[in-house]
């Protein structure tokens, strides 16, 4: 069995059954011995993306709620403690740089809680963390 915390992208894709969601990634949300969460990290991401763009950003909040717990998601409230690792999180200096505060987040959740955060975003790849299951 495997704990899984999805990135925000990851969540949408599978709940909007975008042909973007990568095979590998499909797999490991559809194997019944992994355990999926989600983050208040990411209800907050696209509450706030929902309100800037709602045309663009079309789930609000709630909607994207009910969309994990409907999917059998299990939710991952923040704590303080996932905040403590923010500052471990290492990037090399030639590295793209990336300031995404959701994704540092969610990567220091995912490490703190001993999850794998399952992510398409290559620039997260970037991070020497283990918990980082990029597809």
């Amino acid at each position: 069995m495997m704990k899984v915390l999805i990135d925000t992208h990851i969540a949408l894709w599978a709940l909007m059954d975008d042909p973007k969601m990568p095979k590998e990634a499909e797999k490991i949300l559809m194997d019944e011995n992994n355990e999926i969460y989600y983050s208040t990290v990411s209800v907050w991401e696209v509450a706030i993306k929902h309100s800037i763009r709602p045309d663009d950003m079309i789930v609000d909040g709630r909607l994207f709620e009910k969309g994990c717990e409907d999917n059998g998601y299990k939710v991952l409230p923040i704590f303080n403690r996932h905040t403590f690792g923010l500052d471990s999180l290492q990037r090399p200096d030639d590295a793209t740089k990336h300031n995404d505060p959701f994704d540092r987040l969610l990567i220091c959740q995912s490490k703190t809680e001993g999850m794998k955060f399952l992510t398409h975003d290559s620039l997260l790849s970037a991070y020497d963390e283990e918990c980082i299951m990029y597809v």
